[in-house]
Order: C-alpha cells, then sequence, then structure tokens
C-alpha cells in the first residue's frame, strides 16, 4: 500500500477535503494534489514535517506516512538506478556562473564549457547546493525567515514551504532553474575557487544567513592518531616517574595534543607536564602561584625568591641614590 492511496482512503472515512490537509500541513492545494496523484515523488521523511502534521490530522499512528514514503521512494530510486545522469540546465549553469567572482568567471566559464558537467562544474555546484541546503534546513521552522524569503522571490508562505522541501529533495544531478531561482539565487552572494588547490569560498547573502563566509578546502594532512594512542603519551602514563602524579585534566589535556610528521617521546610529555603546571607561563586570578594542595612548586618559589632578592637590591641602590644627594 503506497502513501497518496493511504491518505486518501483516511481522508474519505474521515470525510475531509484535501484543503483541510493542505492547510494543516502548511502547504498548498496544488501540492497535496499532486502528492496524492503521483505527480511528485514525497518529500524525505527526515528532511520534513508534513507527516507528523498529516498524521495528527488525519488520526493515523506516529511514524506511519513517513514509513511509507520512506519505503515508496527507496522503489523509485532502485526503478531509477543505472540512469545517466543528465547535464545541468543551461539557466542553472548561467546563475552559478553569475555568482563567481569577476576575477575568475571567465576561466571557471572556459572549464564548463570544454567538460559540460565535468568535476569542476559537479564540485562547485555540490559545494554551492550544500551550503544553501544547510541554512535553507536550519531555518525551516522559523516563520519569519520563510516570509521574508517568500517576500523576496514574491511568493506566499504556503507557496515558499512547498518550495522549500522541494529543494531540500533535490541534488546535483535533478537540480532546477526553479530551485536556483527560490534559494541558491538569493541566499549566496558570490563563490570564488583557487583552481590550484580546489578551495572553495562561499559569500552569503547577510540578510538570510547571517555569519562568517563557508570555506572548503582540499588539502593533503597526516592523519592524526587517536586520542591517547601516540607511543610516546602511552610510555608517559606508564613511568610513574614522568608521569608525577598528573590530574585526570592534564592528563587529557596532553593526551589532545597533536603533531606533524613527528613522534614525541616520553620526556617530551613529562616536560610539557612542567611547562603546563608553571605559572610563569600562565596568568594568575589571585595573583599567588600556588598549586591545587596549596603549596608552591619548586620554580615558583624559586622564581618568587629572585624576584625579592631583584626587588631588596633595587630598593637598596635607591636609597643609596637619595643619601648621596
Amino acid at each position: 500500500m503506497d502513501l497518496p492511496l493511504v491518505i486518501k482512503q483516511r481522508l474519505s472515512e474521515l470525510r475531509l477535503e484535501q484543503k483541510g490537509l493542505a492547510r494543516s500541513a502548511g502547504v498548498t492545494d496544488s501540492y497535496v494534489s499532486q502528492l496524492l496523484s503521483g505527480k511528485k515523488m514525497p518529500p524525505a521523511p527526515e528532511r520534513t514535517d508534513i507527516y507528523v502534521k498529516m498524521e495528527k490530522f488525519l488520526r493515523l499512528p506516529a511514524g506511519r506516512l513517513s514509513d511509507l514514503a520512506e519505503q515508496q521512494r527507496k522503489e523509485e530510486i532502485r526503478k531509477s538506478f543505472g540512469d545517466s545522469p543528465a547535464p545541468l540546465f543551461q539557466g542553472v549553469r548561467e546563475l552559478i556562473l553569475r555568482k563567481c567572482t569577476p576575477e575568475k568567471e571567465k576561466e571557471v566559464r572556459a572549464i564548463f564549457e570544454t567538460q559540460p558537467f565535468g568535476e569542476l562544474e559537479r564540485l562547485v555546484t555540490q559545494k554551492l547546493l550544500d551550503v544553501a541546503k544547510r541554512i535553507a534546513k536550519e531555518e525551516l521552522e522559523s516563520d519569519n525567515w520563510l516570509h521574508l524569503v517568500a517576500r523576496m522571490s514574491s511568493r506566499t508562505y504556503e507557496e515558499m514551504r512547498v518550495t522549500i522541501l522541494e529543494f531540500l529533495d533535490t541534488d546535483i544531478f535533478n537540480i532546477s532553474v526553479e530551485n536556483c531561482v527560490s534559494f541558491l539565487d538569493p541566499l549566496i552572494d558570490s563563490w570564488d575557487i583557487d583552481l590550484a588547490t580546489f578551495a572553495i569560498e562561499i559569500i552569503l547573502n547577510k540578510r538570510l544567513a547571517p555569519g562568517n563566509p563557508r570555506k572548503f578546502e582540499f588539502v593533503e594532512t597526516e592523519a592524526d592518531l587517536p586520542y591517547g594512542e601516540e607511543p610516546g603519551f602511552r610510555e608517559f602514563l606508564e613511568n610513574e616517574s614522568l608521569k608525577a602524579n598528573a590530574t585526570p585534566d592534564e592528563i587529557e589535556f596532553l593526551g589532545r595534543m597533536r603533531f606533524r610528521g613527528k613522534r614525541p617521546r616520553a620526556l617530551y610529555y613529562y616536560r610539557a607536564l612542567q611547562n603546563l603546571r608553571d605559572p610563569l607561563h600562565f596568568g594568575h586570578i589571585s595573583g599567588t602561584p600556588f598549586h591545587k594542595n596549596g603549596q608552591m612548586y619548586p620554580v615558583e618559589k624559586k622564581t618568587q625568591l629572585h624576584s625579592s632578592e631583584g626587588s631588596a637590591k633595587t630598593l637598596a641602590g635607591t636609597k643609596g641614590s637619595h643619601s648621596q644627594k
């Protein structure tokens, strides 16, 4: 039994109308009509709240409609598996190129046209889509945000709800001009790419997505060992004389240290522990460098002793200069 059939049967049993269902779900009558006629694929359950609202309106058990939607989507994907993806619509490509910084637009356009829907075009489109979808999903429950985007796109609130649900379901192989006009165009202010490293920077429309630019970098890095798995660190923990009654917080701090191209020995962690405990390396709130047990470390006593001796000599020199006068 598929999703549209269950909904139709329930509407009939309860003598309810599609218009009421649309209002309860916060979408247009047209969207519900196309959903029930099979013209639109049910949206992914994890990306929408309409199933919860529809289940409440239709008095169905929680999760009934979302389970059916998930099954139907899997079946549709299975049927279409193996189909070759079509290239981007020309309108989609033009909008993406228009958002590119002027300094790179000509060079990027040449690559797009030489390699239609090649690696670079797919990479850029995917990153722009990821950013826009993430923002749209975060703001889906914000009525103020939806009303603002609706006004900017000359749509009603209900139409924008439908549009955002469809947008969250799309991918780079099925993105439409409508998706671009509704979200990519208003959300993305501009983007830039370093063609040597493929690092991408995306500038957002601050009215709709305040915050810093989004950056994606593709560089080779050395994989870190898991926390606490540095050989030298394990050796440090097993040696009580080096460990020196280190507290759990100190051990966690030392275990999270990372090194590129180097493997520190146990002695390094011992010295790092002493540096961590040395008040000369950190500011003090109280002004007096005591350890947790209230006792000064030897280095602290020595430092204060030198400081006191220096102060005494300075004071003596000052008094002598005054007496000579």
